[in-house]
């Protein structure tokens, strides 16, 4: 199977690198399967990667910066 929506490049507008990417991707589906709210109304998938996958390209998902900065000193 592939992802065809969003497209990966409008996904790579919003998210720096594939790893990271997936990371997040991957962790926003499992809150959605959880029974998290979506962030929109409507959605393209119906499967939680996908749904996620749609949230962040439409910037409504992003990378907590101060939680891996906090996360990065707690390790020290």
């Amino acid at each position: 199977m592939r992802i065809t929506y969003p497209s990966i490049d409008k996904l790579l507008d919003e998210i720096d690198s594939r790893y990271s990417l997936s990371v997040l991707a991957a962790k926003r589906a499992h809150e959605l399967e959880a029974g998290k709210p979506g962030a929109l109304d409507n959605y393209h998938n119906l499967k939680p990667v996908g749904q996620a996958l749609e949230e962040i390209a439409a910037g409504k998902v992003t990378i907590d910066e101060d939680h891996e900065a906090k996360a990065d000193q707690a390790a020290e």
